[in-house]
């Protein structure tokens, strides 16, 4: 059961991440597309079974915020996405402010796999620290 889920978790992020890309880039072109119902209901779903399936997961390891370090860094991390995504894709007043957003949503996201693949609270900032 546990792979099962572990997939279905991994699948919804690559779905969510490609999701996200998308709408930033029609974001960027001003593409109707982004007004689109099922752009506006498609990610809700997905990210809801991201989500849910995660909390099954943690359960399963027996990994929770606030107890494993790595768990509570992808969590921040979560929330700091979620923010960026937000100013990204409709709350930034101008196009400068969406593209820096975007930009720094997508350096989150994949912090957060980094985090993930390697169950290091720093992730891939952790290489950068060693490299200095």
């Amino acid at each position: 059961m546990y792979l099962a889920i572990k997939h279905l978790h991994v699948t919804c992020v690559v779905l969510s991440g490609l999701g996200f890309l998308l709408r930033g880039a029609w974001m960027l072109g001003g593409s109707a597309l982004l007004r689109h119902r099922l752009t506006r209901v498609l990610p809700h779903i997905i990210d809801t079974l991201l989500l849910g399936s995660a909390l099954v997961l943690a359960a399963m390891i027996g990994q929770y915020p606030f107890v494993a370090a790595w768990v509570t860094a992808k969590v921040l991390g979560l929330i700091a996405y979620i923010l960026l995504g937000t100013v990204a894709l409709k709350r930034g007043r101008t196009p400068a402010v969406r593209l820096a957003a975007f930009a720094a949503a997508i350096a989150v996201f994949l912090w957060i796999v980094s985090v993930a693949l390697t169950k290091n609270p720093l992730g891939y900032l952790a290489a950068l620290g060693a490299a200095a």
